[in-house]
């Protein structure tokens, strides 16, 4: 359980099959991207299911389709590849730093005038007004980092959410059922961006119904590991006063909920005397990893639409030290025993 020491390991590793929780959050997805790099240097891990939101579901639909070509190398290329584009379009994006953030080694865009006057109409005007064609830079970026046929024949399952916007309640796509739509939807943001119809049903962002959903590792899926790859902060030392920070800290405790239901719902279980058997003994054998970072912590929400190069290749290597960190600590663990304490959620409760 949490709280062993790790084993230190010795020679050749066993394979030991995961599972992977990638969180979304705009650009910040590209500590995510370090993280996957890093972790798919390790041949003895074996990648067996992928739950992902936002962005972490294009990273995970990324991997995927770059593994099906060459390996974990062609994954981690075609991450390279991917982010590369992110960062390209970024160049000719109106959505910059202003020269004050700049002069202030700051990475957010709280002082620049095209977000300031986007942020004020996404308030005040529906995106079906500020834009009737429904324009997503991204789709293009997405059709050209991925084949999408090679997804339907990829042994690496692919979950991803996106929130049924009549209903409230999460839809899961797999593997089959992924298009660029499926993409955009679960990274579609209500005030930003139309909704994204799909079989006739419109989807907003994923992050509602879970960020990522845990449930289908659960059911679906044979690995007993899961690798949560979190970067949505939880928690936020200083009080927000501003309007901004009042919406963007709400935006945050809303995208956190669905993911600590699901973790308390496993803690739950492990201190249950009998889980039952079948799904409930399921969710209390899963042992649970988490990678993170506080350095996230430290940008504004702004940031997370800044896809500036410089920008997201800093948040790579931040990623990678983590993922570093963490199989450095906990490598020997993975197979053995969780190393997220989850009995804390219970606490709050």
């Amino acid at each position: 359980m949490a709280g062993k020491p790790s084993r230190k390991s010795e020679g050749p590793r066993e394979s030991v099959l995961i599972d992977l929780a990638l969180q979304g959050g705009g650009s910040h997805g590209a500590f995510t991207w370090g993280v996957l790099d890093r972790l798919l240097e390790e041949s003895w891990l074996k990648i067996e299911a992928i739950s992902g939101t936002s962005a972490g579901a294009m990273n995970a639909a990324v991997l995927v389709s770059g593994y099906m070509k060459g390996g974990a190398p062609g994954a981690r290329e075609a991450l390279d590849a991917y982010w590369g584009r992110v960062a390209e379009a970024a160049r000719f994006s109106p959505i910059q730093r202003s020269p004050f953030d700049r002069l202030m080694g700051r990475w957010s865009l709280d002082t620049s005038p095209a977000y300031i006057m986007l942020d004020m109409m996404s308030r005040l005007v529906s995106p079906y007004n500020l834009n009737p064609t429904g324009h997503n830079p991204i789709r293009k970026i997405l059709e050209d980092s991925i084949d999408f046929a090679h997804l339907n024949e990829a042994e690496i399952k692919l979950f991803i959410t996106a929130t049924n916007v009549h209903t409230g309640r999460g839809r899961v796509f797999r593997n089959r059922e992924i298009t660029p739509e499926v993409l955009l939807a679960s990274a579609c943001l209500p005030t930003m961006f139309q909704a994204i119809e799909i079989d006739g049903e419109p989807y907003w962002d994923g992050g509602y119904a879970g960020n990522p959903t845990i449930s289908p590792l659960v059911r679906e899926s044979d690995a007993h590991d899961v690798i949560l790859v979190q970067i949505n902060p939880r928690e936020r030392r200083q009080t927000p006063r501003t309007a901004g920070e009042i919406l963007d800290r709400l935006n945050e405790i809303s995208f956190n909920a669905p993911l600590m239901k699901e973790l308390r719902m496993i803690a739950l279980l492990r201190q249950a005397a009998d889980p039952g058997t079948g799904e409930g003994r399921r969710w209390a054998e899963m042992r649970t990893h988490r990678v993170l970072t506080d350095k996230l912590a430290e940008f504004g929400a702004s940031s997370k639409l800044n896809a500036e190069g410089p920008f997201l290749e800093m948040l790579k290597r931040e990623g990678r030290l983590a993922a570093e960190a963490f199989l450095a600590e906990h490598g020997a663990d993975l197979g053995v025993r969780s190393t997220a304490d989850l009995d804390v959620l219970l606490q709050e409760c």
